[in-house]
């Protein structure tokens, strides 16, 4: 079957028709009888839908995570887009099935492929000592785990919340810390790094991913920390890396959300820890930040509505004319360390 139009693409006074996933599904009333409330998403966006009375007698449940195809006519509500449902059909298993699933899902704006090749390649370069290079790539190269890796997401709403979210947020995390290092030379370059690779390693448990991600039952019970450490068990176990060192990586992870109050299950209690906290927790924010922005009109400074999870607004300052964007990426960083590495020979 063919998708049809994207979210991004409906535009108000135009009909719209295609294959949508439904990421939300209440039933109301009006006066004029019972209407279902939908939102309508893939990978460009969301849109709010309704299905209004009679045709929505027809459906007695309609279940988010649900693929349908969708004919409607899109108006403004309220300076918001809307769509009119004239026309909603469930798709059967066999038409789901055939369907590319990265169509509906919001995903990283950067390659998966990418980001895993840049990871891989940091691996080998970083983890010189053989136990921790043994337990990198068992668990890298695990059939299972490995490729849930790539297309999790790092969290259900706040940041990284879409399919190759962790990979995306465990790379730039891994980049910090591997400049943390060289800044601080008392650091434990590997322990740190090993710790960024795998602090967030239990979001593969935590969340469900796929078309209506949320948390699974032992997501709720026992937190990605807990689940981290126990998922890497059996890789420590043959890694055959020191028992210190397998402590330390545990606490590292046990300790990265920095406060009890925030989910931490110990403080921070070694310098490695409060580094990886700190790194976390940065490109956490940021990205959050980056998404508000995203979201506002224009390109000029302005303000977000206030925002719960950093207990303020956040503000778009003016930039700076001619200002660089951004941070130069690894590949260039270490073709420039390469090219200073050979002037001074």
């Amino acid at each position: 079957m063919e998708k049809g139009v994207f979210v991004k693409d409906i535009v108000p006074n135009a009909e719209a028709a295609g294959i949508f996933a439904v990421a939300d599904a209440a039933l109301a009333q009006s006066r004029n009888g019972p209407y279902w409330r939908l939102v309508l998403a893939d990978a460009s966006g969301s849109v709010e839908a309704k299905i209004w009375s009679p045709l929505s007698g027809d459906f007695s449940e309609i279940a988010p995570g649900t693929l349908a195809w969708v004919e409607g006519r899109a108006s403004l509500f309220r300076s918001a887009l809307q769509l009119a449902v004239e026309k909603f059909r469930p798709l059967d298993a066999a038409e789901a099935a055939s369907l590319d699933q990265t169509a509906f899902l919001p995903s990283s704006p950067y390659p998966i492929d990418g980001m895993d090749e840049e990871l891989r390649e940091l691996c080998l370069r970083e983890f010189t000592h053989k136990p921790w290079r043994r337990l990198v790539f068992a668990v890298l190269d695990d059939e299972e785990l490995g490729p849930r890796f790539r297309i999790a997401p790092a969290a259900k709403n706040v940041h990284h919340a879409y399919a190759g979210g962790l990979l995306e947020h465990t790379l730039g995390v891994f980049r910090l810390c591997r400049r943390m290092a060289a800044q601080y030379a008392e650091l434990d370059r590997q322990t740190l790094l090993a710790g960024a690779l795998f602090h967030d390693f239990g979001k593969i448990r935590e969340f469900s991913g796929g078309l209506n991600n949320d948390y699974t039952g032992e997501g709720r019970l026992l937190g990605h920390l807990l689940l981290g450490v126990e998922m890497l068990g059996p890789f420590l176990v043959r890694s055959r890396l020191e028992s210190g060192l397998q402590e330390h990586l545990k606490h590292l992870i046990l300790s990265h959300h920095g406060e009890l109050e925030f989910g931490a299950v110990r403080q921070p209690h070694t310098p490695e820890a409060l580094a990886l906290h700190c790194a976390d927790n940065l490109d956490a924010k940021l990205a959050q930040c980056r998404g508000l922005f995203t979201g506002l009109e224009g390109d000029g400074p302005a303000w977000t509505p206030w925002q719960p999870t950093l207990g303020r607004p956040m503000y778009r300052p003016p930039r700076t004319p001619g200002g660089r964007e951004g941070a130069p990426t690894e590949r260039k960083t270490a073709k420039r360390e390469e090219c200073l590495s050979l002037l001074k020979a």
